[in-house]
């Protein structure tokens, strides 16, 4: 290449020219008189056209790479090909430098609600109520609003009612009717008294259809998809953080909130028990409590586009590495790079892999085991093998070495098998576990939205979360069952019991003032007025010039 840029393409061509003619002159001398003959032959002539025609010289243009896209270069992580071999050397043992424990004094009393209240407490509640006051004002003063809407009826939600909602819904998972109204009717074949002395019909469906989780004077909308449920993820992800320490193996999966209805994010999984639905990302212990959690919001989401799969584990393991963790994951995730990138990090990371995936070695890609059969390559602290049991088994880890290792099957029957194998079983079931568990009592409605469903998976992973925290400090056990069932009673106190913390909000003795509309200034403009508040109780529509000032809102009264 050099050569062609000093001296030109006329002058490389008559040097390359000489050298084959005289490269051709020296072999014919040396030849023997019988390859002479057998040379002289019309297949061995060499045409001299060929001679005549210039050399093909592959010439590599330089490239800047300072002029390249930089965007481009971060998302593209270029990795040199592994060399692979039979030997484990490389293989790393990464100590764990945490330990797995509460980082706040456990509660007192052994009692479900303060294990509850321990994850959610007072000043997230206070953040919703303000959000659902505000936007419950919004729709109460909206132009297009009925004249027998219930929000006409609107008064102020309150910390202490919103816990009784959420007693609610956590009994409504616990006693499953189809429809909402049902839990309200008298008839004999329902005749639910215990919720209807807890919260009339009307007032339950006001606050479920104003409930909001965003608070923001702007007008414009963010740029967030998930702006409508930021706060429950960051605070979620927080409170965890702040309070626990998960233990050395970890898993990262995906699960599913029901949803059909349109939105743009919604995902189809067929392995799930809800094949369409909203995307949820865990990162969960071996026995079901979830460490952190995202959600997936489509390719133009924070986490969508190239490398998705990489993305993820970073954000989930956001503060966890390297400390020495051992990550558990399917073949959505696994891959060359990451589990390279991880191990700098300090991390292990063990599970099955797609054979489509870069840098798996070829051999093992095509090789067909037979049954019982395994084989294994390694690089770099990698391993990356193969193993054929009913079918032929991809699978990656940075932690174990491919030795056989005995484990018992469902029939409690000695079994061979790859020790990455085993590890991996026994310690990738989190996810399912926690979704499993919170399946149990499920408040599922088609009529709610997207992002107050988030807000009741919210809820039910928050108090299989002090459940699993309950029964690591605690040496009374109890089921889930009873557990729920102590905290709902605590929430939906009976209707005579002394509960301080959970009584109506107190009645305020503000005297209302009228105070009159400004009146235009021989503009010609209309006066603007009000409807009546206390009119419209009545379902009697009055429009007026006077209005309190000292309510929310404004309202209007005549």
């Amino acid at each position: 290449c050099l050569i062609w840029l000093e001296l030109g393409p006329s002058i490389v061509h008559n040097e390359v020219h000489s050298q084959i003619r005289h490269y051709l002159s020296e072999s014919d001398v040396e030849s023997s008189s019988d390859d002479s003959v057998a040379s002289a032959g019309p297949e061995s002539d060499i045409d001299q056209a060929q001679l005549d025609a210039p050399p093909i010289v592959n010439v590599v243009a330089p490239v800047d790479i300072e002029d390249e896209d930089t965007d481009d270069q971060e998302a593209v992580q270029v990795i040199s090909d592994p060399i692979w071999s039979l030997r484990t050397a490389g293989m790393r043992r990464i100590p764990f430098t945490k330990e797995n424990k509460l980082l706040v004094p456990a509660p007192g009393t052994n009692d479900p609600i303060d294990w509850f209240f321990l994850l959610l407490d007072d000043t997230l509640l206070e953040k919703i109520v303000s959000a659902t006051n505000k936007n419950a004002w919004e729709i109460l003063f909206s132009p297009n609003l009925k004249i027998k809407s219930r929000i006409n009826n609107w008064q102020e939600l309150t910390v202490a009612e919103l816990k009784k909602f959420i007693g609610l819904i956590f009994h409504m998972g616990t006693v499953k009717i189809n429809r909402l109204n049902d839990y309200w009717k008298t008839d004999r074949m329902f005749n639910f008294g215990f919720v209807r002395s807890q919260m009339s019909r009307d007032r339950f469906l006001l606050i479920l259809r104003c409930l909001n989780f965003y608070e923001s004077d702007e007008e414009t909308v963010p740029d967030d998809r998930l702006y409508k449920v930021r706060l429950l993820i960051d605070y979620f992800n927080q409170k965890m953080k702040t309070i626990y320490y998960p233990s050395r193996e970890l898993s990262i999966d995906e699960g599913m909130v029901l949803w059909r209805g349109r939105l743009h994010f919604r995902q189809y999984i067929q392995g799930k028990r809800h094949k369409y639905g909203i995307k949820i990302y865990s990162l969960c212990e071996p026995d079901g409590l979830c460490v952190s959690f995202t959600v997936y919001s489509g390719k133009g989401g924070e986490l969508g586009g190239k490398g998705h799969a990489s993305k993820v584990v970073k954000y989930l393991m956001r503060g966890m590495l390297g400390v020495g963790h051992s990550l558990y994951m399917d073949n959505y995730y696994i891959s060359y790079p990451l589990a390279t990138e991880l191990l700098s990090e300090k991390t292990y990371c063990t599970g099955t892999m797609r054979s489509d995936r870069k840098h798996v070695p070829l051999d093992l890609k095509t090789a067909r085991l037979a049954r019982g059969e395994k084989a294994e390559r390694y690089a770099n602290g990698v391993l990356i093998a193969k193993w054929c049991d009913k079918r032929q088994v991809l699978y990656l880890s940075t932690e174990f070495e491919n030795d056989w290792a005995i484990s018992m099957n469902r029939y409690n029957q000695p079994r061979q098998k790859p020790l990455p194998i085993i590890q991996y079983n026994a310690h990738m079931k989190g996810v399912d576990r926690n979704d499993q568990l919170m399946s149990y009592y499920a408040f599922e409605h088609k009529s709610i939205r997207w992002y107050k469903k988030i807000f009741v998976h919210f809820l039910q992973t928050l108090l299989v979360n002090s459940f699993k925290l309950y029964l690591q400090t605690n040496p009374r056990k109890r089921s889930l069952y009873h557990f729920r069932l102590s905290i709902i009673n605590m929430l939906l106190p009976a209707a005579n019991a002394i509960t301080p913390p959970l009584r109506p909000r107190q009645q305020t003795t503000v005297r209302h003032v009228l105070s009159k509309m400004d009146t235009p200034d021989n503009t010609g403009e209309r006066m603007k007025r009000k409807r009546c508040r206390e009119c419209s109780k009545t379902k009697k529509r009055t429009m007026t010039l006077f209005f309190c000032a000292q309510c929310p809102g404004e309202p209007g009264l005549c």
